[in-house]
């Protein structure tokens, strides 16, 4: 099981890089034709955006997760997000002659006709991947059967996954169980017999793969067929129940040769954290140098508009639990903070301590920029989950189950949960629950490709965005 786990992760991690290499070749032919059709460009002037464009493509477009053989939507980019990601892409290749000052030397006919053309070359590309692949893992000869032994909430919800998806290749057949009835409810299996019966029933009908779905099923019930498999050819996978660990979600992982499930972990360890340093430090320096005059300009307006500091700092919590200083342009009257049954007041829409500049500032998200040097000393990242005040944190850790999970990763000056209208007060304990699940979800899927998204998403939420006040 280790050894086909290692083949199989190995396998996804190449395949990501493959496709990613075919789109980052896609961009970078697009870009040759463009240049062929307008005449009067000259090939080699454009190696410098070639080579940028391929790189950052290549980045975007490889996430490994995206090929897993187990990922029902493998390979498909829908059109819309091959252009938010080619968007991206194209605007750090401007970015990058700005920053260089070479702008000048590239024909804007041929940067432009680039630009329009390239999401339906990727798009084509998209399609000939998925083609690709279909034929791959799900051609006549690599379909395999499967039965159930111990059907459990979540061998119940592979069976349907088999059973939508063509891209797993595998047929189930049906499932063995204790539990009377010739169906398991929204199963469309039947069922065959008793755990006991499915030693007999493999022996003389071989199966490629048999799944043991845990958790149910008692050790001595379930231990005579595990022993029986032992003499079968059939590949045996063991399902665990989720909900037996809490938020589930898990993983499979090895740590010094052994095996584990992994229910909870974070996804910048070693070159993934640097790289999302390195991306974090680039961009806000970027930002902080090209904003610095409107930085000025709200520094004065804050203190012309009321008496007190230019910036208000809160504490928070950081990664890992710790407590951290958080910057912000004061949007508020210099007053005492005001509390209700000890725990301070959240800002709210019409509230009379915002003053008039500071609404303006909130609603365009401006009083967050100086965040961007809390980012560059290390206490944030420009993409996370938002923090919560101290108090908050104390408050809904002990009513949303699995909130301090969000502190295995730095908290952001914007986030997954704010592009997805969770931005403003957070007045109900049903609002925290659904951003603490978008958080998680952040966390569990992150890729820069993710970030770069989530960015693009939050200029556009911050220009007609109504929960901010």
């Amino acid at each position: 099981m280790s050894f086909y786990a290692d083949k199989r992760n190995h396998h996804t991690t190449l395949l990501g890089l493959a496709v990613g290499a075919a789109y980052a070749f896609t961009i970078i032919l697009t870009l040759e034709i463009c240049i062929a059709i307008y005449q009067w460009a000259a090939f080699s002037t454009f190696n410098f955006v070639a080579a940028i464009a391929g790189a950052v493509g290549f980045v975007v477009f490889s996430d490994p997760r995206r090929y897993a053989v187990d990922n029902s939507s493998m390979m498909v980019h829908y059109f819309g997000t091959i252009v938010r990601l080619w968007i991206g892409t194209f605007f750090v290749v401007v970015l990058s002659l700005y920053l260089t000052k070479s702008g000048e030397d590239f024909s804007r006919v041929v940067m432009t006709m680039w630009l329009v053309a390239t999401p339906f070359t990727l798009a084509f590309t998209s399609f000939l991947c998925r083609r690709w692949a279909l034929r791959l893992y799900s051609a006549k000869g690599e379909r395999r059967t499967a039965v159930f032994v111990g059907f459990s909430e979540d061998a119940q919800r592979l069976s349907e996954s088999f059973q939508t998806s063509k891209m797993l290749g595998i047929t189930p057949l049906g499932f063995f169980d204790n539990r009377q009835g010739t169906q398991r409810v929204g199963s469309e299996l039947p069922r065959l017999g008793s755990l006991m019966d499915a030693i007999t029933w493999i022996e003389h009908n071989p199966v490629d793969v048999v799944f043991v779905g845990l958790v149910h099923a008692r050790y001595s019930d379930i231990a005579p067929v595990v022993d029986a498999l032992h003499d079968s050819v059939s590949s045996v996978y063991f399902v665990p129940e989720s909900k037996m660990f809490g938020l589930g979600h898990m993983h499979y992982g090895e740590i010094a040769g052994t095996p584990v499930l992994v229910a909870y972990e974070t996804p910048f360890i070693g070159v993934t954290r640097l790289l999302k340093r390195f991306v974090d430090v680039i961009l806000s320096l970027i930002i902080l140098l090209l904003l610095s005059p409107v930085l000025f300009i709200i520094a004065m307006g804050v203190k012309l508009s009321s008496p007190g500091p230019i910036v208000f700092r809160q504490m928070r919590y950081g990664v890992g639990g710790q407590r951290i200083v958080v910057s912000k342009f004061r949007s508020m009257r210099n007053d005492p903070l005001p509390q209700e049954n000890g725990e301070v007041k959240q800002a709210t829409v019409g509230d009379a301590r915002v003053t008039p500049f500071g609404r303006f500032l909130r609603k365009t998200s401006l009083d967050e920029l100086p965040q961007f040097f809390n980012v560059l000393e290390g206490s944030m990242s420009i993409v996370g989950p938002r923090p919560h005040a101290v108090q908050h944190n104390e408050l809904y850790r002990k009513q949303v189950k699995g909130y301090m999970l969000r502190h295995k990763v730095k908290p952001g000056i914007t986030g997954w949960a704010q592009v997805n209208g969770l931005r403003g007060e957070t007045d109900t304990l049903d609002k925290m629950q659904r951003r603490i699940e978008y958080d998680l979800y952040y966390i569990r899927n992150w890729s820069l490709a993710l970030d770069f998204k989530i960015i693009l998403r939050t200029v556009l939420v911050v220009l007609k965005d109504r929960n901010a006040y």
